[in-house]
């Protein structure tokens, strides 16, 4: 997409960047099983479940730094978009998803909910305060270098505390609220497209580390209008975040998940080993954070939080959509051992050592992907990727060289924004109880964006002859789905893994499958290895158990690629060589596609431009599934 400006026309040119197809004849049977229905409803059911794609981290123009960078995308807007409706994006562009989704919510700030279109608008309230009036002159100068700059204000001031009190008031958040919910209810189409009430309850910690959380409600509607969302204002500690949750439940019957985010900004602290307040961790706090934190977040626009290449030196593929380099006000990092509190892997494998001193592991966490897009916009297709804020929509062609968030010290750029991601879930059916509950029991994978589907057991029965068609009714009936724990069963032999990962029919080949093993050793120190366990072509594992790149088709000069190379699908039996009984341990699957272009190609192709070397135009997008835990006992 090209575009135009002139003083008072837009114009928008389409061009299209193709993948070219060379690929084998996808088979998309290979899981499908007999559908059964619903007593007394045509809703579809299939006990052995279907894969749904949807995003949980969904902003619109009602989330303040949304709404004060110049977003006016409301909640229906972006349901309709998410369902493949035609919108008109924040900057006046006419866009369309190429792929709906089959799920999906918004979870706007819960912190000023209700206030931006007063302060936009003048309130005389609000004008009262010279800091509010300042946001509102910049918003309304027409400057989107000011408005972006009165954005990164806000989440300043709102890290530190220092929010007018004005903003604070809850009476303005009931009507935003009851809103948000209908918006939830008048789109949600059981068997067709789920919806789900929720909000992001957004700490940003001792001045910007990152601790968001997602809180998403199962049933949601009635119940949730008679207990407004819980914001920072009132409580920062995820304790009482917990202890919110419960009582909620109690209160109404319904059930709560919160999904914590992007752990590479939080300065050393997503998987801190103490509470919130410093106090030890306790077997209670243990039991209140796995019971409500199911997911965490892994891929999306700021950034990946699966692992980091100082954690895991191994890892070839571990250097991939770094933030790293401070928090969310860009407060930068005093230390490297930060690190090892931000990211999914690292904390996995402290959760399981943690778990053997306090009881419980507290740090049990499937994965999830989502957008945290601020615009409305849910875009992960490189070609068409919408960007996290009004101001990094494409209809700014200089969008790679303008700030995201800008600090005192530092600044995160347009061309860092990562084009992620999404989360697939397994369940019988597509309705707000069947995902609710994948979510619930962790049986989900998600990706850098590509609808890659991913499926993965573990037990100790299964055999070569399971991997044919049947895998799933042989992996539930002998054994246990990814996001499950597989208990040791005494004189067994090691456990075996089912594993089949499909490409997105509209995306690249897959390149090789991996599995990460964690645990903890008999001295009790965690340890870490990655297994290629099966791959496209006839490269072989070398001495150091890697193998070679599989090279790459991507024409720089005209973003296109071919899928002569790679495997539409990649399936596999593997048993751990390395299997210790005594030992605990946990396993994931991460896939990686062939090389493909990176939005930031697109753009240096559809605007000629001329970009620094240290910008990347190609990468691997990948998926990672919920671990299976092994336990000992």
């Amino acid at each position: 997409m090209k575009t135009i400006f002139t003083s008072t026309v837009l114009l928008v040119i389409f061009f299209s960047f193709s993948c070219k197809s060379d690929s084998k004849e996808i088979n998309t049977d290979k899981e499908e099983m007999p559908v059964s229905s619903n007593a007394g409803s045509d809703i579809p059911v299939n006990p052995l479940k279907e894969a749904y794609f949807g995003d949980t981290h969904v902003h619109t123009g009602w989330s303040f730094d949304a709404g004060l960078d110049g977003a006016i995308l409301t909640p229906e807007d972006a349901y309709r978009f998410a369902m493949g409706e035609e919108v008109t994006s924040n900057s006046g562009i006419k866009t369309k998803l190429k792929r709906p989704y089959d799920w999906f919510l918004i979870s706007d700030h819960s912190d000023a909910m209700g206030t931006i279109n007063e302060v936009i608008d003048g309130n005389p309230e609000m004008m009262a305060s010279e800091v509010v009036a300042g946001w509102n002159k910049a918003f309304n100068s027409g400057d989107p270098a000011a408005a972006a700059a009165a954005k990164s204000e806000v989440v300043v001031l709102q890290s530190n505390g220092q929010v007018p009190e004005i903003i604070m008031d809850p009476k303005w958040m009931v009507s935003a609220w009851n809103k948000t919910i209908d918006a939830a209810e008048k789109f949600y189409e059981p068997g067709k497209f789920t919806t789900f009430t929720a909000y992001e309850w957004t700490v940003n910690a001792n001045g910007g580390d990152n601790l968001h959380r997602n809180i998403i409600y199962k049933e949601g509607g009635d119940k949730a209008r008679g207990t407004l969302p819980l914001t920072t204002f009132e409580t920062q500690d995820s304790r009482k975040l917990w202890e919110w949750m419960s009582q909620y439940e109690e209160k109404t019957g319904d059930r709560l998940l919160a999904i914590p985010h992007n752990g590479n900004m939080s300065n050393g602290r997503m998987y801190e080993e103490q509470q919130f307040d410093g106090k030890p961790m306790t077997r209670e706090w243990a039991e209140l954070r796995v019971k409500y934190e199911r997911l965490m977040e892994l891929f999306q626009y700021k950034g990946q939080s699966e692992a980091h290449p100082y954690l895991s030196p191994a890892d070839e593929f571990a250097n991939y959509e770094l933030w790293d380099r401070g928090n969310l006000i860009l407060v930068p990092k005093t230390s490297r051992d930060m690190w090892k509190y931000e990211y999914w892997r690292e904390g996995l494998k402290s959760g399981m050592r943690i778990g053997q001193e306090l009881g419980v592991n507290p740090f049990m966490y499937g994965s999830n992907s989502a957008t945290d897009t601020h615009t409305g916009l849910s875009s992960v297709d490189e070609s068409e990727f919408y960007g996290k804020f009004k101001t990094l929509e494409p209809s700014n062609d200089e969008r790679w060289n303008f700030p995201i968030l800008e600090g005192e010290t530092d600044n995160y750029m347009g061309w860092e924004m990562s084009a992620s991601g999404v989360m697939g879930v397994w369940a019988e059916s597509n309705t707000r109880e069947a995902i609710w509950e994948a979510m619930y029991n962790r049986e989900t994978f998600s990706t850098s964006g590509p609808r890659i589907k991913m499926r993965f057991f573990g037990g100790f029965e299964y055999s070569e002859g399971d991997i044919a068609q049947g895998m799933a009714e042989a992996g539930y009936g002998k054994g246990v789905p990814m996001g499950s724990v597989l208990k040791n069963v005494e004189g067994s032999n090691a456990p075996g893994f089912l594993i089949h990962c499909l490409k997105d029919p509209d995306g690249a080949n897959l390149d090789r499958v991996q599995i990460v093993k964690g645990w903890v050793d008999d001295q009790g120190n965690t340890q870490e290895k990655i297994f290629e366990v099966v791959w496209a072509g006839d490269r072989a594992v070398d001495g150091e158990g890697k193998i070679a790149s599989i090279g790459s088709t991507v024409n720089m000069e005209t973003a296109e690629y071919t899928n002569t190379i790679g495997e539409t699908e990649l399936s596999t039996f593997w048993t751990d060589p390395e299997f210790n009984a005594a030992l605990p341990a946990f396993y994931y699957v991460r896939v990686l596609e062939i090389p493909s272009p990176r939005w930031t190609l697109f753009d240096k192709v559809r605007h000629n431009l001329e970009l620094p070397e240290n910008i990347p135009l190609v990468h691997q997008e990948r998926g990672v599934s919920s671990p299976i835990w092994y336990t000992p006992k």
